[in-house]
């Protein structure tokens, strides 16, 4: 079936479709929180999400991924129908060369804005800090509920970056002397992963640029006892000097 071609967009041109992804998948017309939701068939949602998490991709290899199970005949022909079901949710899908299908560069991705804010705080830019410590303590899982081996791949991929960044913030922050955000996203990081060790020595950190000793010791020693309880092992020496230097 075919699709659209990839329209020419103005810079300053409104995404005419918002795709979320984190947190569940939803489609929206508009701008905003308000737009009008799309409704969009399982496989269709499928398709959008695929596209979205890895970019322009061929019609073979989307029909390979998304229905592994059935010949590769009857896959395309699920593709065609998932394509043909997407009418509704306006031209989302276009064809930006022979045989390769892509998100129209009218849709505007939530994951789109999490991976740049992500990137920009890891490339130790100390500007929108505060808007970043938003924007990551705020999001949602990718897809939950889903179980494909793609999402799944993805998932931990946005879930690696999410730490790295949280982690990265907290220590933008301390340099700042913001030791309230500084801990909100380093402690976000622990909630996120708790036998994080980085994410455990983020929180430390920031307890003692605030010369709280006996916290930085309360929180070392409840990592250490939560170690040895889930995994028989304990703290790095990295970890252990920390506390150890604050002592003497």
């Amino acid at each position: 079936m075919a699709v659209t071609e990839c329209p020419a967009v103005r810079d300053d041109a409104p995404p005419v479709l918002r795709l979320r992804l984190l947190g569940g998948f939803h489609l929206s017309r508009g701008e905003g929180d308000g737009g009008e939701q799309v409704d969009v068939s399982a496989s269709g949602q499928q398709l959008l999400a695929l596209l979205g998490l890895r970019g322009p991709t061929t019609r073979s290899v989307l029909a390979g991924t998304l229905w592994p199970e059935v010949t590769e005949e009857r896959a395309r022909a699920c593709l065609r129908t998932a394509i043909w079901r997407l009418n509704a949710a306006g031209s989302a899908v276009c064809d930006p060369r022979p045989g390769v299908l892509a998100l129209s560069r009218r849709v505007r991705m939530d994951i789109e804005d999490f991976t740049a804010t992500a990137h920009h705080i890891l490339a130790a830019s100390a500007e929108g800090t505060g808007a970043a410590c938003a924007s990551l303590m705020g999001m949602g899982e990718l897809l939950p509920g889903w179980y494909q081996d793609w999402v799944v791949f993805e998932r931990e991929r946005l879930h690696q970056l999410r730490l790295h960044a949280l982690e990265a913030l907290s220590a933008r922050l301390v340099e700042q002397e913001q030791y309230a955000p500084a801990l909100e996203a380093a402690l976000e990081s622990t909630r996120i992963d708790p036998l994080r060790e980085s994410a455990r020595r983020a929180v430390v950190t920031v307890h003692l640029a605030e010369n709280n000793l006996a916290e930085a010791v309360r929180h070392f020693k409840a990592f250490r006892g939560l170690l040895r309880t889930e995994l028989g092992i304990e703290p790095s020496e990295q970890f252990l000097t920390m506390v150890r230097h604050a002592l003497t």
